[in-house]
């Protein structure tokens, strides 16, 4: 599933309910901090782990998604091992909760 925006973004995911979100923070309408600030605030949508996928690649780039409320960060250019590991180990985190 993708969204073309932050909006319809948090629409999907409070309906589909994913297991994983990777959030683009560049995203329009509603960028992608405020996307995961929103889905963290909902009951219905706390629990899914959202990797922060972004071109801000400095450190502080990095604890702003974090405080947003993103589980894990990659920056772009994206290397795929890299966020194949932290796909799993998010989606291993939720299977033990």
């Amino acid at each position: 599933m993708t969204a073309p925006d932050g909006e319809a973004g948090i629409a999907l995911a409070r309906t589909k309910k994913p297991d994983l979100v990777i959030m683009d923070m560049g995203l329009p309408v509603i960028d992608g901090w405020e996307a995961t600030r929103r889905l963290k605030a909902d009951t219905l949508t706390r629990g899914i782990p959202i990797v922060a996928l972004t071109a801000h690649a400095m450190t502080e780039d990095r604890q702003k998604c974090l405080d947003a409320g993103c589980d894990a960060f990659e920056p772009k250019p994206l290397e795929f091992s890299g966020l194949l590991t932290s796909m799993r180990l998010l989606l291993s985190r939720k299977d033990i909760n």
